[in-house]
């Protein structure tokens, strides 16, 4: 059977980087080329990088340090998700988790039950509500937190994390009260009577940030273990870590010095800020930093991307840019004048207008920039997106999360130019895949679900959600490999199991290319291989 061999393969882990040959025969292989897709048997690795893959037995009279009968199971490369939050998805073990709430009262119970067992707590933090999935679609206030707790203050993040929601306590200590101005690029959510309700947008998050706790050093290192750890179970060899800053970074080169980055990290760096500590690019064995990321609106369901026309749902609101366009255009200059990659956040049409016109001004086709997201946009701008060179980071699951309330946001007619990987890909623009965890889950086979069926996990709405964008199984797989190896500057030595590139491959438990389309979210990872070295096994 499958798991007898790779048992084996474990207890010659630890010798791994001394071993040099390592055959895996009788598998399903597949692998994207140039070429298109192509299928395999055997795969043959030296010192972490494939030599060759085969029919079955190709390999047999080869001598190897390590052998392993694939039984039959499906390899693929291994995927690589091009926009998530690592520590984001690490403090998720601690702080109070509200994804998936089904109502008010349900976020409300879950708070109570949080705030019992962390009594010793200073703040009660989390994240993950979104008021979109609940009965009322209301945003919360500060006064239901105080029902709860009103003795320390409470701060938990919006799903998207471009909205939060604060008690009074956490408002009091923020100094934020009915005579308190929105910050630029953010908003203080008003009652009728003009006071603070408790919901803070973008910007004006900063405002009770600013005195949270800061995390230990402790604390840092375990939710980035713990993150690392749960990311190789579900079949990711590669990270593209989207907003790092300086200190974070130099945990990451700490880890990677000691042998404990078991994965493959893209970091980005949070903003210009961090640029201005980090002057230098960084290229390591499993850790490169040679990018940052900007910002240039706010989220959907919080209502502050940036929109050209008024919200369908809100009359004269058109969303926030988180800076001024002038500010923008000098941030994403000082990233392309510093010799980094740009890769800019941007949700509505005018966000990524205003983020398309800055990289056309300033930026080189050649240099790759990246649009994060690239989630609603008018449908004239995609050929200046593809002339100017710009790579589609893209996000299928914010697709099917954002369904039921994206054409409340934008109406019957800009929700063609949403979420429309058909239009980019036709196109021509490079397009990169990920999922912008802990805001949806990890899981890379959610996201290729999303992108083919355009669908929840319960087949609704029948027939896909705009099907005419869907990616076929091929596309969304090179979102996952080729694609995030291009964003990456890095397709010369991952996103594909050809010669000479690193052995980054997973063994998953059906084929992916021929298993029905409503069974791919439900895929299970059954090993996970990093330069040929076992990284996870069930």
């Amino acid at each position: 059977m499958f798991f007898k061999p790779l048992v084996v393969a474990l207890g010659l882990c630890a010798s791994a980087a001394q071993a040099d040959t390592l055959i895996i025969d009788n598998v399903n292989g597949y692998t994207l080329t140039d070429a298109g897709l192509s299928q395999f048997a055997a795969l043959h690795v030296q010192d972490g990088k494939v030599v060759a893959t085969g029919n079955r037995g190709a390999f047999a009279k080869l001598a190897a340090d390590r052998r392993i009968d694939g039984d039959g199971k499906t390899m693929l490369p291994g995927l690589t998700d091009a926009h998530g939050h690592l520590l984001g998805l690490g403090y998720l073990n601690t702080d109070l988790n509200l994804s998936g709430s089904s109502s008010k009262a349900d976020a409300l119970q879950q708070i109570n039950v949080y705030a019992g067992a962390n009594k010793d707590a200073p703040w009660l933090r989390g994240r993950g509500w979104n008021q979109e999935l609940w009965p009322s679609g209301a945003f919360p206030a500060a006064a239901d937190l105080d029902a709860i707790v009103a003795d320390k203050p409470v701060w938990l993040r919006r799903v998207d994390g471009h909205a939060g929601w604060a008690n009074s306590k956490a408002l009091a200590l923020a100094g934020i009260n009915a005579n308190t101005p929105d910050p630029a690029g953010g908003q203080i959510m008003r009652d009728d009577q003009g006071r603070a309700t408790g919901i803070l947008i973008d910007n004006a998050m900063s405002l009770v940030e600013q005195h949270l706790p800061k995390r230990s050093a402790d604390e840092r290192q375990q939710a980035a273990q713990a993150a690392l750890k749960q990311l190789a179970s579900l079949g990711l060899t590669g990270i593209h870590d989207a907003g790092v800053g300086a200190s974070t970074l130099q945990l990451y080169k700490q880890l990677e010095a000691n042998g404990q980055l078991p994965l493959r990290l893209y970091a980005m760096l949070a903003d210009v800020e961090t640029l201005e500590q980090v002057t230098q690019p960084h290229y390591g064995e499993r850790l490169t930093a040679r990018s940052v990321k900007l910002y240039a609106d706010g989220a959907l369901g919080s209502r502050g991307a940036a929109l050209i026309e008024e919200y369908s749902d809100r009359k004269g609101h058109l969303g926030l840019l988180i800076h001024p366009v002038v500010e923008l255009n000098r941030r994403v200059e000082a990233v392309i004048d510093a010799g980094f990659q740009a890769n800019v956040h941007a949700i509505g049409d005018r966000g990524n207008r205003e983020v398309l016109k800055a990289l056309a001004s300033h930026g080189e086709a050649g240099q790759r920039h990246r649009i994060e997201h690239l989630q609603v946009v008018e449908p004239s701008d995609f050929d200046a997106i593809k002339q100017a060179g710009i790579i589609a980071s893209i996000q299928p699951t914010h697709a099917t999360s954002d369904m039921n309330m994206a054409e409340d946001r934008l109406g019957h007619e800009r929700i063609h130019g949403a979420y429309a990987w058909r239009t980019i890909l036709d196109k021509g623009i490079p397009l990169a895949a990920g999922s912008d965890f802990p805001i949806e889950s990890p899981n890379p086979f959610w996201g290729l679900y999303s992108a083919v069926a355009r669908q929840d996990h319960h087949g609704n709405p029948a027939g896909g959600w705009y099907p005419n964008q869907a990616m076929s199984r091929e596309e969304a797989l090179h979102g996952f490999t080729l694609g995030a190896a291009y964003a990456s500057f890095q397709e010369d030595t991952l996103g594909s199991l050809e010669p000479g590139k690193q052995a980054d491959f997973i063994l998953i438990d059906r084929d992916y290319f021929t298993v029905a389309t409503s069974a791919i979210w439900q895929t299970q990872v059954l090993a996970t291989y990093v330069a040929g070295e076992l990284v996870h096994q069930p």
